[in-house]
């Protein structure tokens, strides 16, 4: 099931392949662990996907993508996961990620003003950065260590019921 759901649900490798924006990694995206579903690659694909999501810089993807890449996980899952933070999302996810560096680094948050201006976004990054950051690197690394491990998990709880199901059906017969 998880394996038949992902293929159904991820786009051609060739299409990925010749996309004009992924032509900087060349011939690497020819790897075939790349495009692979299997535990490990799914698993650590979530890892990959998860942790750069949480990262506050621009162009997340080709952060994702890179790493995929180097770590021989599933590229598209990779890549995909990093829409966790869209421009929906990225305001709460970073805010909330801005109080847990502040509660961590034992610091008062400061209230924001809705909505802010661009003087004090400006001011104010040089007060919350180091919170900021912290909190994304914690946020990043909880995520991909529980998403490793429940996408792990998860798969193997499916091919070890699937495994009950084919011996009791033998059995039957």
């Amino acid at each position: 099931m998880p394996r038949k759901f992902l293929k159904r649900h991820m786009p051609d490798h060739r299409q990925i392949r010749e996309h004009k924006h992924l032509r900087m990694f060349g011939a690497r995206l020819h790897d075939s662990n790349l495009w692979h579903l299997n535990r490990r690659s799914a698993a650590g694909a979530f890892a990959v996907g998860l942790f750069c999501a949480f990262v506050p810089i621009p162009l997340q993807m080709i952060l994702a993508a890179a790493v995929a890449i180097l770590l021989r996980v599933n590229f598209p899952i990779s890549v995909a996961l990093v829409w966790i933070t869209n421009p929906l999302t990225m305001a709460p996810i970073y805010y909330f990620a801005y109080k847990l560096g502040a509660w961590v680094l034992h610091q008062p948050a400061q209230e924001l003003l809705f909505p802010p201006s661009f003087d004090q976004i400006l001011t104010g990054l040089n007060a919350v950065w180091i919170p900021l950051f912290l909190g994304c690197f914690i946020l990043s690394s909880v995520s991909a260590i529980v998403g490793y491990f429940a996408v792990s998990g998860l798969w193997r709880l499916y091919v070890v019921r699937q495994w009950k199901r084919k011996k009791q059906h033998q059995n039957k017969q």
